[in-house]
């Protein structure tokens, strides 16, 4: 094995280009793969910055020639060598124009035959994947993806800094929070029988530094949450955490809407034009049975309920009668792309959604056909057409269910049929402010109703009243930004008014008792003079699964957990050795 010895590197791999052709290079890397055609040895030396080719020629040098037989894929290497142009070029590699013969060659390491390859098109499962995660981040794409997570986390910092905000750290080790996801609780072993646990979000400390007097603070850091995972979800995930003094809800947006113009505009090249359209809560719920609605294709919710509101069609009846809804969405045009064994993937579709079942028409030859026709009346059948104004072959796909189970289960529905009929533009970026969210949402679990976003989040100021009396009624002075269907920040206007803060504690369940218990601190600060405040916190890692466009958060993670939490690479979690239990005054029940 060599060392670099007085060799440094003189440029990357794949910053070479026809203006370094007669200049000598020093380039290190990991060979991708070797060719040998007799008195020549063709190798393919790769970094992070991508490929080129390297020539070893008897005729320059037959010593490194004959080293560099002995290379394979993975070894690293130190070459020294001129730059030349290609005399047969690949268009198909960014430095294809160009090859450096090698004049020096020194073998930093060898290495084994990999297990998975080291290629962007290879099959290999997401098992093998992570458990070498160490040889997957060699891959172009996914080494491209870190690199443009670095550069958006430096244009983020720079517009922050630029508008005065001050980066300011808060705590890892913090109080448990009784409101939102489970939290990771950390055991004090100099505390016997307390626990810390991991901050789910800096929420309540970056409302302190607001108390403080910080004016305007930000900071990208790592958050918990013990939780279920999904593709988009990890139990330790990335946030940019935002906060701002003397504002309200015109304030903050304004300055957000410029700090993602400007990710947009250097990340992606593309030019976000202000201000970012806005929707209601309402509205998108109406409309696209979400309050994340993908806007990049049409296949608005249409609420018919009304038009069966004297209908004798048993299962119409019967949610009219306890205040369901009955809506539709209309495919224009495209009733013979839905076969009856395509409608049936559909109805199953729908009910995994928490739909009982899932109807359909077609208006063919100026008439509604569908297996429900014969159950509806002439009356009701001609509202139905000239309400949703129905052309030649249009489809209908009905939902009749509680509001929530028809609101989730259409407004899913139109994305699956808008992504097998190819309309989804990935390259498309549609974004959306949604705001005059909820306050309160009730849980059917609980009983009770809890906080849409946080319990800090302060109520329209019209509505303050309604909060005892009518909690369902009260809108939150909220907001969270969309794009192309996944909500990708949220944030909100501050309660700052320590009785008004307790109120909104009582309305979800604590007594006085209990908030003094949890939320003491926060109240006793309310005492001393409270800016009003608010602020936003983006979720870095689902923005920079959309601007890669990957549809795996893992994908933009260098090092991730599966979907049980695990990390296949380390083996964590794993059990504790028995002493350090012991010193925790912890005992393992069940394991």
């Amino acid at each position: 094995m060599d060392t670099m010895g007085s060799l440094r590197r003189s440029n990357m791999c794949g910053e070479l280009k026809m203006e370094h052709v007669g200049k000598e290079v020093v380039l290190m890397g990991w060979i991708q793969k070797r060719r040998s055609l007799g008195g020549l040895i063709f190798a393919d030396l790769r970094d992070i910055t991508g490929l080129i080719q390297v020539v070893f020629d008897t005729e320059v040098n037959k010593e490194t020639f004959e080293k560099a037989g002995d290379l394979r894929s993975e070894f690293v290497v130190a070459v020294r060598g001129k730059v030349y142009e290609r005399k047969s070029k690949n268009s198909e590699m960014a430095t294809g124009d160009i090859e450096v013969y090698a004049e020096e060659l020194k073998v930093l390491d060898t290495a084994q035959t990999p297990p998975i390859y080291i290629k962007d098109d290879d099959d290999v499962s997401e098992q093998m994947r992570l458990k070498y995660r160490y040889l997957d981040l060699r891959k172009p794409h996914m080494q491209q993806n870190l690199l443009l997570r670095s550069k958006t986390s430096r244009v983020i910092r720079e517009f922050l800094y630029e508008n005065d905000f001050n980066e300011i750290e808060t705590p890892f080790l913090t109080k448990p929070t009784p409101e939102g996801a489970r939290d990771y609780l950390v055991p004090s072993r100099v505390n016997p029988g307390k626990f810390y646990a991991l901050p789910q979000s800096p929420q309540l400390f970056k409302q302190l530094l607001m108390v403080s007097g910080m004016n305007r603070y930000f900071q990208i850091v790592r958050c918990f949450r013990d939780e279920d995972l999904r593709a988009n979800r990890q139990p330790e995930f990335t946030q940019v955490d935002i906060e701002m003094s003397f504002v309200d809800v015109e304030d903050v947006i304004s300055i957000n809407e410029k700090l993602i113009q400007k990710i947009f505009r250097e990340i992606k090249g593309i030019d976000v034009k202000l201000p970012i359209r806005r929707m209601s809560y309402k509205d998108a719920m109406d409309k696209y049975g979400s309050d994340k609605p993908d806007l990049r294709f049409g296949y608005e919710l249409e609420n018919i309920t009304e038009i069966f509101k004297n209908s004798e069609f048993s299962a119409f009846k019967s949610v009219y009668t306890m205040k369901g809804l009955i809506k539709c969405v209309k495919i224009d045009g495209s009733a013979d792309e839905f076969s009856k064994k395509g409608i049936s993937k559909l109805e199953k579709f729908v009910k995994t959604y928490g739909a009982k079942g899932l109807a359909w028409l077609k208006y063919e030859n100026g008439a509604i056909d569908s297996p429900i026709a014969k159950f509806l009346s002439e009356e009701e059948l001609r509202q139905l057409t000239e309400s949703l104004k129905l052309k030649e072959k249009d489809i209908v796909f009905i939902v009749a269910d509680s509001e929530s189970a028809v609101n989730t289960s259409l407004g899913a529905l139109r994305i699956e049929i808008a992504e097998q009929k190819g309309l989804i533009d990935n390259n498309r970026f549609e974004l959306v402010w949604i705001t005059d969210f909820p306050l309160f949402e009730y849980d059917e679990e609980e009983k009770r109703y809890v906080a849409k976003h946080h319990p800090f989040t302060s109520p329209v100021d019209e509505d303050i009243d309604k909060i005892e009396t009518n909690p369902g009624e009260v809108r939150a002075k909220a907001y969270d930004i969309v794009i192309n269907g996944d909500e990708i920040g949220g944030g909100s206007i501050r309660i700052t008014n320590r009785e008004l803060q307790n109120r909104m504690f009582r309305a979800l369940g604590f007594t006085d008792e209990e908030a003094e218990e949890k939320f003491g601190f926060l109240l006793e600060a309310f005492k001393y003079g409270v800016p009003p405040h608010g602020g936003i916190a983006y979720g870095l890692d689902r923005f920079m699964m959309l601007l890669t466009n990957s549809d795996n958060i893992r994908d933009v993670i260098a090092f991730p957990k599966t979907q049980s939490a695990t990390c296949l690479m380390t083996e964590a979690p794993t059990y504790a050795p028995e002493k350090q239990l012991k010193e925790l005054g912890i005992e393992v029940l069940n394991s």
